[in-house]
């Protein structure tokens, strides 16, 4: 049995309409791809920049206050033992709460890149 032309004709189109949507769809994804790892850089640099400048902040004004203390109790040994102190618990708050800590790090990263 011989099918008529315009019904081979609108296959061919139908195969080709297929072939163009699966082609723009991964070229969507590619872009997309391509859009997320962009930002991604931007916060990641944007992050270290900020981090090295807090990290000079933290380190003058550490400085500053261990100089204040240590001149408040008459020896600046001890302004320096009060800031050791106060980021050993701090230190010792991090480890406790490590894993919640992790937890709502990667939340946060899973989020964003699911965005």
């Amino acid at each position: 049995m011989k099918v008529p032309f315009f019904i081979t004709s609108n296959k061919k189109k139908m195969i080709e309409t297929i072939k163009e949507y699966v082609s723009k769809r991964i070229d969507l994804l590619k872009i997309e791809a391509t859009e997320k790892s962009s930002l991604s850089a931007g916060i990641i640099t944007y992050f270290v920049i900020m981090l090295v400048a807090f990290g000079f902040f933290i380190i003058l004004f550490n400085f500053g206050i261990a100089f204040l203390i240590g001149e408040a109790l008459g020896n600046q040994s001890y302004g320096f033992l009060i800031v050791a102190g106060f980021y050993l618990l701090i230190m010792i708050l991090v480890m406790v709460f490590k894993k919640k800590i992790v937890n709502s790090v990667a939340d946060q990263v899973i989020k964003f890149l699911n965005h």
